[in-house]
């Protein structure tokens, strides 16, 4: 499909002179070469794709995502999770260094770089913080820099030593690098396997109590604070930690935060059916938290949402809910689940799409004639069904599984490449 021609897309593209109109697009190899609000031609010359009631918006960079290569393969790779990525109309990823050997020098960062240089996903890898993710010596930030890594963290294991935390964030502000805080206190989460409250006392299952996060991002705030470094805050889940960043910001503090799609749509009450597809980290919270988690969003506390796929075989999730592994896979889950939320359109862009990249600082998509492209069609409307013939993952560690779900990616531009994904 080397030249298309997309008729009549709703284009949602900020600070271009495109922005809202519902025109024409004409792509040759992947190039934008016309833009007009309506293109004739010979249609021999062109396939022509009729996106009447669709979205043309930048192409989604979801920042929190679990890749198993290197060494946890049977997971995910490269490839498989790249194709899940383009099926939920994600073009670039953030992959968390939660791999065997953990993305910890050069050598992880350049093998990530090299085997995803083809794809029409951009993927780009995110060092650890510390070595082999052991929390106590801190890892080759400068050199993975160098090498590709846009950003350190230990993946889903919060750095509980502050001294740590405080050198890292130190030594990163010297070369432009940014730390991401995985926000829980150990020692207060304690080994809880879901919410602490009301749910958790009726199942008579040990909770992981609210607390645990907001001690985390008040520790890690005020460490970056002192050093005058850039933080941001993955997968927020309460209430606490909205408060606590939306005052950092207002003091000035270089602070960004992102919250897992889940956690906008889900509760704790899910638990009580025993599912272990709900069992996530952090774990689902109550609605009060989700309704502080929106209301961030609105107010701009909350830079970027995330799908957090983390896959997993079936062996680690078909088992009893208390020694389930954490997570869920949700690359193409992820744009229903913000329709679900209620982001509107504008929004649901500046959070999928612009503000990771920002956050990253990672050129944002450019749309205009002669430009190539790097953007998405989605219907809003559309229903499809989530199930084993549709996931393009190797795994299936889903809730939503053989469920219908409204909001749907129909085609992806990117790299030269043009796929349709209906």
């Amino acid at each position: 499909m080397d030249n298309l021609l997309i008729k009549s897309a709703q284009i949602i593209f900020p600070s271009t002179p495109f922005h809202g109109k519902k025109w024409d697009v004409l792509l040759e190899k992947g190039v934008v070469v016309k833009i007009a609000e309506q293109i004739e031609g010979d249609r021999d010359d062109f396939n022509a794709f009729d996106a009447e009631g669709q979205y043309l918006v930048p192409g989604f960079f979801d920042m929190n995502v679990n890749f198993g290569e290197p060494g946890l393969e049977t997971k995910e790779d490269i490839l498989s999770g790249s194709a899940a990525a383009l099926a939920g109309g994600v073009t670039g990823v953030a992959v968390h260094p939660n791999t065997h050997p953990p993305v910890h020098s050069r050598s992880e960062v350049a093998l990530i770089v090299n085997r995803a240089a083809s794809l029409p996903v951009d993927v780009h890898p995110i060092g650890t913080v510390s070595k082999k993710r052991e929390g106590s010596e801190l890892a080759e930030l400068y050199d993975m820099k160098l090498a590709g890594a846009v950003a350190f963290c230990d993946g889903d294991r919060p750095v509980q030593q502050a001294g740590l935390m405080s050198r890292a964030l130190l030594y990163s502000k010297g070369f432009g690098g940014l730390i991401i805080s995985y926000p829980e206190d150990a020692s207060v989460a304690a080994g809880g396997k879901m919410n602490e409250g009301p749910i958790s006392t009726y199942l008579g299952m040990k909770g992981n109590p609210n607390m645990a996060e907001a001690l985390m991002v008040a520790r890690d705030l005020y460490l970056a604070e002192y050093n005058d470094a850039r933080i941001h805050f993955t997968t927020i889940s309460t209430a606490e930690s909205v408060a606590l960043i939306r005052e950092a910001k207002k003091r000035g503090a270089r602070v960004t935060c992102d919250v897992a799609v889940h956690h906008l749509i889900m509760t704790d009450q899910l638990i009580a059916g025993f599912d272990s597809n709900y069992k996530v980290s952090p774990p689902l919270r109550t609605q009060t938290d989700v309704k502080a988690l929106l209301d961030g969003l609105n107010d701009d506390t909350i830079d970027a949402i995330v799908s957090q796929h983390t896959p997993h075989e079936i062996e680690y999730k078909n088992v009893e809910y208390q020694i389930a592994a954490d997570g869920i896979i949700g690359l193409q889950t992820l744009l229903p689940l913000a329709l679900e939320a209620g982001l509107t359109v504008d929004r649901l862009v500046d959070k999928l799409a612009v503000g990771p990249r920002r956050v990253l600082e990672i050129p944002q998509p450019e749309f205009g004639e002669q430009v190539q492209g790097n953007f998405i069609l989605f219907d809003a409307e559309k229903t499809w069904r989530f199930d084993s013939e549709s996931n393009r993952s190797k795994s299936s560690n889903s809730p939503l599984l053989g469920k219908e779900l409204k909001g749907k990616v129909t085609m992806v531009i990117n790299k030269r490449q043009i796929i349709n994904t209906q």
